[in-house]
């Protein structure tokens, strides 16, 4: 069982009548998409727990261990990728089931309230399939001339967003699934996805205070080369526009964001 195709129903019955986002002022950069996603989980029915301030996921579902990560874009703005302060794109996170829902909207509007331009709901696996990573903050005692100053290593996680890991998700309302799942029959399929794990994992960085480098430990997956598959899913009367994955992802090409 699960609540994403309520869910994705109410958010695209939403957009469609022209529902708007609607911020408390200028001043609100971060919770007006939360909002709207907020009122689209709510209208479904299905009981859920909205999350304090830097609690992962945002939403719980109550019935059912699942969970949502909102991520809304400003637009034109930066897409390919999206910063994660305090957890790594999972999609099992304590015992529940997380979808990530990526909402575009208009980067510089006219007024508090604007429209929903894009929408791509996808379940956590699809960006990362690893569920045993724990995120932690540590912290070394001992720097500087005193030794009484102390080092955060408090991580910032920079993930690719689905408008960058596909082709077709653009300008459209997508939903994302492992291909198990079972699809109702107002769902139709807009493309089929394959996922690659590659050869090394990153298991270890140091950071060089002399030199101001950093270095990374690999070792070879244990999973290399395994497939996980996903489909693109659209309402039937949605467009048909195919979902594919963009054969240009690379490092280089992700890595827009400002990272200093």
């Amino acid at each position: 069982m699960t609540t994403v195709f309520d869910f994705f129903r109410s958010c695209i019955q939403a957009i469609n009548t022209g529902t708007m986002i609607r911020r408390e002022s200028r001043q609100d950069k971060e919770f007006h998409f939360q909002n709207w996603v907020r009122d689209r989980i709510n209208e479904t029915s299905h009981l859920f727990e909205e999350s304090g301030r830097n609690i992962y996921p945002d939403f719980r579902i109550v019935h059912l261990a699942e969970g949502y990560e909102v991520k809304g874009l400003a637009y034109p703005g930066r897409w390919l990728n999206y910063d994660s302060n305090s957890q790594v794109p999972t999609g099992f996170h304590n015992g529940r089931t997380i979808y990530y829902v990526f909402g575009r909207y208009p980067k510089q509007p006219d007024g508090n309230s604007y429209p929903v331009l894009d929408l791509v709901i996808c379940h956590g696996d699809f960006l990362n399939a690893d569920h045993k990573y724990i995120h932690e903050n540590k912290a070394v005692r001992g720097f500087g001339s005193y030794g009484d100053i102390m080092i955060r290593d408090r991580k910032m996680y920079v993930a690719p967003t689905p408008y960058g890991l596909l082709d077709g998700a653009a300008h459209h309302q997508t939903l994302i699934v492992p291909s198990d799942i079972v699809v109702p029959n107002e769902f139709k399929e807009v493309g089929s996805i394959i996922r690659t794990e590659v050869d090394e994992l990153v298991v270890k960085y140091a950071f060089d205070l002399r030199k101001n480098e950093l270095g990374t430990e690999r070792v070879r997956n244990p999973n290399a080369g395994c497939e996980h598959a996903f489909r693109a899913l659209r309402l039937i009367d949605g467009l048909n526009t195919p979902v594919t994955l963009r054969s240009d992802v690379t490092e280089e090409n992700t890595d827009d964001g400002d990272l200093s």
